[in-house]
């Protein structure tokens, strides 16, 4: 009985692109999405977190996707945005080169990650989605820092 309901479920996701590939995080760890805003540089801090935001008066550190997944860092668009999640009990901003859609796949068509996936550590990826004409590759946003990367970031 339970494989018949797990084959049901929807997963809600946001879906993204970062260097032509595409990816998607769960709804519900999205708080918002919003446009390039001034980052202000924190010193000392990882090589992929850009900086601080001031978001309504919260100060929020901002995360480079690209950087982090240890891809090329490229000049910002105006399709560039940073999607806001909720981790843990930290706020995070993640840039992304565009945002595409809000997507309810569901998660029969998901399977586990193969090793690398687009030179992605398979350890931040908790499935890949297999959509009609593409691949939608499901971040695990908790695992993308160790507990010390996290204590890091303000």
């Amino acid at each position: 009985m339970e494989d018949i309901q797990e084959k049901d479920e929807l997963l809600q996701l946001v879906s993204f692109k970062v260097n032509g590939e595409e990816f998607g995080v769960d709804i519900l760890k999205v708080q918002e999405i919003i446009r390039m805003m001034k980052i202000t540089k924190v010193p000392q801090s990882q090589d992929f977190v850009d900086g601080v935001i001031n978001l309504r008066g919260r100060v929020i550190p901002v995360v480079n996707l690209r950087r982090r997944l240890g891809m090329e860092k490229i000049e910002e668009t105006s399709k560039t945005r940073i999607i806001v999640v909720e981790l843990g009990s930290k706020t995070i901003g993640f840039i992304v080169d565009e945002v595409k859609e809000v997507l309810r796949i569901p998660k029969s068509i998901t399977e586990p990650p193969p090793k690398a996936v687009a030179g992605i550590d398979s350890a931040y990826i908790t499935a890949v989605g297999k959509l009609e004409d593409r691949i939608l590759i499901l971040l695990d946003l908790e695992k993308l820092f160790s507990e010390e990367e996290e204590l890091q970031m303000v």
